[in-house]
């Protein structure tokens, strides 16, 4: 309807110019119908209080540069260390290459428009946010699942870990959650493309998503809705109860462990069941139902875009003897060589 009535209001105006349609005249009322579309888009942001945005500036700019440097340091310390040449840790060195590519697609914009006054983003770009906004959630989802059945396969079938979880297994399960994530972005992203948006461009939140974008189009956008839930909302949920079920297994399988055993698997459980948890909860939460009206959504799409991967950062690294360590030993090689020159 609101389509319609833009169509109309440059008609009129067109025709009032001209004194009579001519045909030869479409070309021109084409590009004033062209003209007449969203070219960029208004980002509300968390707040309108001057003070409170330079605090977020602030506290959003150290978050993201530990979170970058944080999962740069986990990268490097799995490729140099001969230790981490595990499945375990080839997993958390591209988990950790995917936080800081999430972290980077929207918080660099963010963190500038938390102290300009006109907080715009230019329709391609915007589109360029929800592109690997979807694409890299779905790389992550993925990436858990498959450092899940990791630990299924190194608790349930260590016999056979070696055997199952070869190199050529690892490199397959990266490739595949890649796969999957354009998959996933190639059959929903082509919907919102494609919507006709000629009014209203203000987003209400800090980056674009596909929920908020879409509700602007001038059309009725119930069939995007459907697309989201089934696309987005179900791949999260389905993600969500494979975990779970994966580690509910796991722990039912551990029980006739050692004592000593049961320690230290308890300890990588819990890392990664809080993970998991922190992880698909907002995108649970936004997605199975996109188009509701809260205002939490916004701060649930903080949690996840600029919390949560610092939070991986943190429980991987914090909970991890291995990894510690070897950044330790990492850190004295490079003091030592150093001094040496």
């Amino acid at each position: 309807m609101k389509k319609l009535c833009c169509v109309h209001d440059l008609s009129h105006l067109f025709f009032l110019s001209t004194g009579h349609p001519r045909a030869g005249s479409m070309a021109e009322f084409s590009e004033q119908l062209n003209q007449s579309q969203v070219s960029e888009f208004i980002l509300v942001g968390l707040t309108s209080f001057k003070d409170a945005e330079f605090i977020l500036f602030a506290l959003f700019l150290v978050i993201y540069a530990v979170t970058v440097l944080g999962n740069l340091l986990i990268m490097v310390t799995v490729f140099l260390t001969p230790n981490l040449n595990t499945p375990m840790y080839f997993l958390l060195g591209n988990l950790s290459f995917v936080d800081i590519t999430l972290a980077s697609f929207a918080t660099p914009k963010m963190i500038v428009n938390l102290v300009k006054h006109k907080k715009t983003i230019f329709f391609a770009s915007c589109f360029t946010q929800l592109f690997l906004l979807h694409m890299l959630d779905d790389v992550e989802m993925l990436l858990l699942v498959s450092m899940a059945y990791d630990r299924y396969v190194a608790i349930c079938k260590p016999l056979c870990y070696t055997t199952i979880m070869s190199n050529k297994m690892c490199v397959l399960l990266v490739v595949m959650s890649w796969c999957s994530g354009l998959l996933h972005v190639g059959l929903q992203l082509p919907f919102a493309v494609n919507l006709p948006f000629c009014g209203p461009n203000v987003v209400d939140s800090i980056f674009c998503d596909l929920p908020l974008v879409s509700k602007l189009a001038c059309t009725d956008t119930y069939f995007v809705q459907i697309v989201i839930v089934a696309n987005s909302g179900m791949l999260s949920m389905s993600c969500f109860l494979i975990l779970l079920i994966s580690y509910s297994v796991i722990l039912m399988t551990i029980r006739r462990c050692s004592t000593m055993g049961q320690s230290k698997v308890y300890s990588t459980l819990t890392a990664h069941v809080t993970v998991v948890i922190l992880f698909f909860s907002p995108c649970i939460f936004i997605y199975v139902w996109p188009f509701s009206n809260h205002s939490v959504d916004k701060f649930l799409a903080v949690f996840y875009t600029i919390i949560t991967p610092i939070l991986n950062l943190l429980i991987y690294t914090l909970r991890n003897k291995e990894m510690k360590t070897a950044m330790r030993k990492l850190w004295r090689a490079f003091v030592n060589s150093r001094k040496d020159t």
